[in-house]
């Protein structure tokens, strides 16, 4: 590995993780030795200070995140009022109506009744306070539940939840309780891969049933 692609694979890393991340985790992450990590670090932060970036590396405790210089926080924030005040997509919409009649509910829970992943649609519609964490279920993982926000009720013109408009047929929504016993089910039956195992169980039970038809016209 050359030293650029070195100083890039930090950044990438650093980038994409968010938080304050360690030499140690960098290093482990990256395939390099802590001490070229360390010293990678200080060359893209020189690079970064050299060509005038509009980013900077952050030391905190013994940690390094790739922030957004200070000078630039009004542009940010302009940017980011703008977002939030773009029209909800599709997908927002049909996350929202998801959670806010079965609330509280994991993304797990969106994505199966979806059939897609959300995890950006939820994170999304919570920064823009729509969403909020209501707890964690006693689970491997211990995965966030979310309900909808005052907020939410406001931009709606609810005055309370209970307002809004009854679905077709409220059978098979779920309380806190039977969301919790569904995912423990879920963990329980497919723990490594939920997704790729279940298909593989269906597809099996499918050949079941065709072998089972053939032998009865067999018969």
């Amino acid at each position: 590995m050359t030293l650029a692609e070195g100083i890039a694979a930090v950044e990438a890393i650093m980038f994409a993780y968010g938080d304050p991340i360690t030499i140690e985790k960098l290093a482990e992450a990256s395939g390099i030795d802590e001490e070229t990590t360390a010293k990678l670090v200080d060359r893209l932060e020189k690079q970064y200070n050299v060509r005038e970036s509009g980013l900077r590396i952050l030391r905190i405790n013994n940690g390094y995140q790739i922030a957004a210089r200070p000078e630039f926080s009004e542009s940010i924030k302009k940017a980011l009022e703008t977002r939030k005040q773009q029209p909800l997509s599709q997908a927002a919409m049909e996350v929202l109506a998801i959670i806010a009649y079965n609330q509280p509910v994991t993304k797990s829970f969106v994505e199966q009744v979806r059939g897609i992943d959300s995890s950006s649609v939820v994170n999304t519609l919570a920064e823009r306070g729509l969403l909020e964490e209501a707890g964690r279920l006693e689970l491997p993982g211990r995965p966030i539940a979310y309900r909808t926000t005052d907020t939410f009720l406001r931009c709606f013109g609810l005055s309370r939840i209970e307002e809004l408009p009854p679905l077709p047929d409220r059978e098979g929504q779920l309380d806190f309780d039977e969301l919790e016993e569904m995912e423990r089910e879920r963990e329980l039956e497919y723990p490594d891969s939920p997704d790729e195992d279940a298909q593989t169980y269906f597809e099996d039970d499918a050949e079941d049933e065709t072998s089972d038809d053939n032998n009865n016209e067999e018969e």
